[in-house]
Order: structure tokens, then sequence, then C-alpha cells
């Protein structure tokens, strides 16, 4: 960023939470995580973001940009207007088509991609160095798998049901099985029902992980590095064989790189 005075906002608004970082330049200054909460206006979210600011020691006088990716579509416009009407932001990016992201997209109906998915991408192919293909393991309210090739071509993925989407299905699904937190078990082997449960759940999903990296490996014929990101990254990345990395501000850097190439 050549205006080294002003300071960026970047807000990566998900299915279950926002999460939000403040750049100065290419530094990561400050991050937040909120609930996601359809029913907050504009105004709402303005006086949290402050708030936020002021405890952190973040002067929110020098946020003059800002870019957004939404998978929330009624989210997009309260979170532009409080870039314009609480920070008085000049310049407001909101990652979709027609966003310039220097990586050519090979699914079917590029449309059909979500912006969180492009952006991990582009991250991913930039902390590799444009020197190998990747694969990115999202964690989020999804488990998304996405493919970039040596030549940073987005190629496409999968999606799976996200881990505490499968534990909520539990709870309402099953009547005698409570509500759980997910950590780690002691044993795979579980000795009582939580840490029963702990154990198909957690294990059972570094399994599915697992496989559907391998199988992409196959079937993409080279060496990717594996990353992964997501609230629930470093859990799973800890039990995972294919996962070489943890990185819980990708889609953070993702959007600043973004931004950058969107400036004009």
């Amino acid at each position: 960023m050549s205006d080294a005075e002003g300071m960026l906002l970047v807000v990566d608004v998900g299915n279950t939470n926002i999460v939000l970082g403040i750049y100065d330049g290419q530094t990561l200054v400050q991050h937040w995580r909120l609930e996601t909460r359809k029913s907050r206006t504009s105004d709402e979210y303005g006086v949290l973001l402050h708030q936020l600011c002021a405890l952190s020691g973040v002067e929110s006088a020098r946020i003059e940009s800002m870019i957004l990716s939404c998978v929330v579509p009624p989210l997009v416009e309260p979170m532009v207007h409080l870039g314009k009407r609480f920070l008085g932001c000049q310049r407001i990016v909101v990652v979709g088509h027609g966003t310039k992201t220097g990586m050519p997209i090979r699914y079917e109906n590029p449309r059909e991609v979500g912006a969180d998915r492009i952006v991990n991408a582009v991250a991913a192919f930039e902390h590799v160095r444009r020197s190998s293909p990747v694969i990115v393991c999202d964690f989020g309210t999804a488990t998304t798998f996405d493919v970039v090739s040596r030549q940073g071509e987005y190629l496409g993925g999968a999606i799976a049901p996200g881990i505490n989407v499968s534990l909520d299905a539990l709870f309402h699904q099953a009547s005698k099985l409570p509500r759980i937190e997910l950590v780690r078990p002691r044993d795979v082997i579980g000795r009582n029902t939580v840490a029963s449960m702990q154990s198909g759940v957690l294990f059972g999903y570094v399994g599915l992980v697992d496989g559907i990296v391998q199988r992409m490996i196959e079937e993409l014929g080279d060496q990717p590095a594996v990353l992964a990101t997501g609230g629930l990254a470093s859990l799973i990345g800890n039990e995972s064989r294919t996962i070489q990395e943890v990185l819980p501000f990708l889609t953070l850097e993702g959007l600043r790189i973004l931004y950058d190439r969107n400036r004009s």
C-alpha cells in the first residue's frame, strides 16, 4: 500500500463468524472475531468496531480503505454502509464476480465459487511463493477443500459439512446424546458417552480430511503443499497426516492481497 499513513480494514463474513482485521501496510496489527447476526444493523456493527478499536489501541480514524468478502448476501449492504458512514473509507472493494484475482478460475461456472474460497486460494498460492500446487482446507461452517495448480489456476475442490454442523446434528437428531465441547479425547476407544462422541467426531473428521486430500493428490498427479485455516484448523491439523501447515489468518491475508490488486 502506497498510502502508508492509512490503514486497511479487511472483513470476512462467514455463516457463523465475522472475522475482521486491520492492516498497516502488510502488517496485521489487530484482528477480531464476531458472531454473524443477520439482524444486526450497520449502526450496531459500527459501534462494535469502534469499541474494539478503542479497547485494542487502534486509531479507527486511520482506517481509510476496506475490502469485504461475504457469503451472507443480506450483510453485504450493512458492511459497506459501515465502511462508508462510520469509517469514511475512500475505497471499498467487495470481492465477487469481476474482482481482479490474478488467478484463472477453472470451475464450470466461476460465479458459483464462494468469495472466501477464492480469497483462500490466492493467499495460499502466494504463501508457497507460486512454487508448487496447493490444497487449502478451511474449517468453517462448512469444510472446504480448494485446489490450485502449479500454474496458479483455481481447479475446484470439495465441500463437506463442518465439524460443528456434525456435532449439532448428533445433538438434535439423537435423543440421548448430549451437546459436547469438541476437544481431543485421551483415547480413541471412549470409556463414556462424551469421550466416545469426541473420538468419533474428531478422529472421524481427521479421516475424512486425510482421505479427501489424499484422493486430490492422486488426481492432481503432483505434490502440493497442504494448508489449513479456520477456527478448528489447529485441532484437526495436529492429528492429520496430510496437513502440513496451519495458517489462522490466511483469509485475512488473501483479502489484503486482493485489495492491492484492485486498488484502481
